[in-house]
């Protein structure tokens, strides 16, 4: 059964462009107006971080945005709310990105199906061990139609990478290095990975992500994949230009 996400890339195969944010920030109830912006600005698809107190894959850019975050209240219960109405407005596909730990306390089946039920297409977590997904996640994921979406990078070994297109839909997310997000790792040097992923001919299409920033990185990263992900570069212009459609609309642009 098709969500959005695999609509998406079966309509578009490349040019894709997901943005990264994170729930509750700048302001607390500041997330739909970033996510109507974002729509309004042209982009495939939405991330949504859930802020976590100890966020291992995220650099200190997305890091200080989640702590202020949770200082400002946001929860997983919170950001529920806040998307409820979310598909009156919305019709690209939206995907949250966060950790295990707020998953379980909030439940996992409760969480799967509150993500079917506001119309949240997808999840990452970074953490979430293969195997774990495989006999607590799938299940639900599979009822509701949730896909969940695992990250693989230069260190994963080709079988584990099969075993990945395997058990998941959506897509794959290529994290282009080993550090966390926002690093300064080249992507050019990651250029020989990215061809062998490609000619692995995965059933799943594949965004690039961390250390996607400009026009440059993200042309490059089109060579290899169906599109990428950039969160870092975004957050750190909201930060200096504000959340309004002006500013996320020029952002869009200077990345196009």
């Amino acid at each position: 059964m098709n969500n959005r996400i695999n609509t998406l890339f079966t309509e578009k195969k490349s040019n894709i462009l997901s943005i990264y944010f994170t729930a509750g920030y700048p302001a607390l109830e500041d997330t739909m107006t970033i996510l109507k912006n974002l729509d309004n600005a042209g982009v495939d698809l939405v991330e949504i971080g859930m802020p976590f107190s100890d966020p291992l894959a995220d650099g200190p850019v997305i890091q200080h945005s989640s702590e202020q975050a949770l200082l400002n209240g946001i929860t997983v219960s919170k950001l529920f709310e806040q998307l409820k109405e979310m598909r009156q407005h919305i019709t690209i596909p939206v995907v949250l990105m966060g950790y295990l730990n707020p998953v379980m306390r909030y439940g996992i089946e409760a969480f799967i199906s509150k993500c079917a039920e506001v119309g949240v297409d997808g999840i990452i977590l970074p953490d979430l061990p293969m195997d774990y997904y495989v006999s607590h996640f799938k299940t639900h994921c599979d009822q509701h139609n949730v896909s969940n979406i695992m990250l693989i990078s230069n260190d994963t070994s080709t079988e584990r990478v099969r075993h990945i297109d395997e058990q998941t839909d959506g897509f794959i997310y290529l994290v282009s290095s080993n550090g966390t997000t926002g690093s300064n790792k080249s992507l050019e040097e990651q250029q020989a990975y990215y061809k062998h992923i490609q000619d692995l001919k995965l059933k799943n299409p594949a965004l690039i992500g961390f250390g996607v920033r400009d026009k440059h990185t993200y042309d490059l990263t089109n060579q290899y994949s169906s599109g990428a992900i950039i969160g870092t570069a975004f957050m750190k212009h909201i930060n200096e230009h504000g959340i309004s459609e002006e500013s996320i609309h020029n952002f869009i642009k200077s990345i196009r």
